[in-house]
């Protein structure tokens, strides 16, 4: 076990808390192929980044009120289609266990689309959410997390991420901030777990949280 002291908790939605896997995946692919550009590119950037930024990295020299219509319609596809999204084991417990400590959702979906996902998925909500109407710039830049940390008015330093993306745990850690990365492909983080069910959380001593990792596979 591995035992971490922290000002707050920063947690990303998709696919650390999330599986929502098949749905972003069937989207992106379906507008690869609409725009000629290769599905496999596509998917090694697009996770932890908000959908216009995506874009413009695989068509730049389109016009960028381009793509963030196309990307309003991605959105709105996204919020509607929930089927298969599904709570990653531990989430809904981590996040109930949450409950009455600093912690926040720093995520690059929108408020809606969040809400829906983690709706649907059965965990519970966090207080303060972080999302893509609040930053203007997304992952890998930190502003996100560091957004969060001073809404809870905790030095970035003090504060934990749990991430799973690449482009998620490099803002984690240019933020300054220890990350917690969820799967086989977080090896940049800190430490790494398997699921959201290795990390327990308590109260800390007079302030702050107390987090456990379970069967931790980097340190």
């Amino acid at each position: 076990m591995t035992d971490i002291r922290a000002g707050a908790l920063l947690l990303d939605m998709d696919g650390t808390l999330v599986d929502s896997h098949a749905v972003v995946e069937r989207l992106w692919t379906e507008w690869s192929h609409a725009h000629g550009v290769d599905p496999a590119r596509t998917l090694a950037i697009v996770h932890g980044r908000q959908g216009q930024d995506s874009m413009a990295l695989l068509l730049p020299d389109r016009p960028h009120a381009l793509n963030l219509a196309e990307n309003r319609a991605m959105l709105q596809q996204e919020t509607e289609q929930l089927e298969g999204v599904v709570a990653l084991p531990g989430a809904a417990a981590l996040l109930a266990a949450l409950e009455g400590l600093p912690h926040a959702l720093v995520t690059s979906a929108t408020r809606p689309l969040a809400m829906a996902r983690m709706g649907v998925a059965g965990v519970p909500m966090p207080p303060l959410a972080v999302t893509a109407e609040d930053v203007s710039a997304s992952k890998p830049h930190p502003e996100g997390f560091l957004r969060a940390a001073a809404l809870l008015g905790v030095e970035p330093a003090a504060c934990v991420v749990m991430e799973d993306s690449e482009n998620g745990i490099a803002a984690g850690l240019a933020a300054g901030m220890r990350v917690i990365g969820v799967g086989p492909q977080a090896g940049a983080a800190t430490w790494v777990v398997g699921a959201p069910a290795a990390v327990r959380v308590a109260a800390g001593d007079g302030s702050g949280i107390r987090i456990t990792l379970d069967a931790v596979s980097r340190a």
